[in-house]
């Protein structure tokens, strides 16, 4: 494998759960605020945690966990009526595990939330490291949260690649001192996505499988 170590994003990235992310702020907004923002407001942020995207929002500490409340109860209610395996994810990630590939994930959801996708999704067990927005205070782009997967695992930093779909998720990589893969199925532009100068493209699961079976994928510039 080229690459032994692979670190994943959640959202965007292994599972299509944009629209439950999209409308879990609509809700919150309406209940809290009685009107929603743009949605490129909340978008531009996907990737990010909770409570930086309703800090935007207000500054009161009391009624910022009330309407991380709020989200994650819509969340939570409506989550397997609205999120599946982005196609050939599942199929992607089981080869790669059963190949001996160590598999982390790095991502701005909470732990609970993390593992209610993945046995939604039939991943459950998969993944050896779980970097979560209730385990560390920073959060991507910072790169604290790429080092301490890599550290989980025991990984040094020319074995590992990042696989994402947000800005975030590449700046963290590349600032983590790591390859990065960004891949086009999600929220982001190409043009967005570029401003952080991912080493790759992917374009499809099947892109990552060949990239670490050693082909070469679409490189970034």
């Amino acid at each position: 494998m080229r690459f032994p170590t692979i670190l994943f994003d959640l959202d965007g990235t292994i599972i299509d759960s944009i629209e439950l992310i999209m409308e879990s702020y609509r809700h919150t907004m309406r209940r809290h605020r009685g009107k929603c923002p743009p949605d490129e407001v909340f978008l531009a942020g996907i990737g990010t945690p909770l409570r930086v995207q309703f800090a935007q929002f207000t500054n009161d500490a009391d009624e910022l966990a009330a309407m991380i409340a709020t989200y994650r109860e819509w969340n939570l209610s409506n989550h397997d009526r609205m999120v599946a395996a982005y196609p050939g994810a599942v199929e992607t990630i089981s080869k790669l595990k059963a190949a001996g590939s160590r598999l982390g994930l790095v991502t701005s959801k909470n732990l609970g939330g993390v593992k209610k996708g993945l046995a939604l999704v039939g991943l459950e067990g998969v993944f050896e490291s779980f970097v979560t927005a209730d385990r560390l205070e920073e959060s991507k782009p910072d790169p604290k949260p790429v080092l301490t997967a890599l550290e989980d695992l025991g990984a040094a930093k020319d074995s590992a690649l990042f696989v994402g779909d947000s800005p975030h998720d590449v700046a963290a990589g590349r600032r983590a001192g790591i390859k990065t893969a960004a891949c086009l199925w999600g929220p982001f532009t190409r043009e967005r996505l570029a401003e952080e100068r991912p080493d790759f493209w992917l374009s499809s699961f099947a892109d990552l499988l060949a990239l670490c079976n050693g082909s070469t994928a679409p490189a970034a510039f």
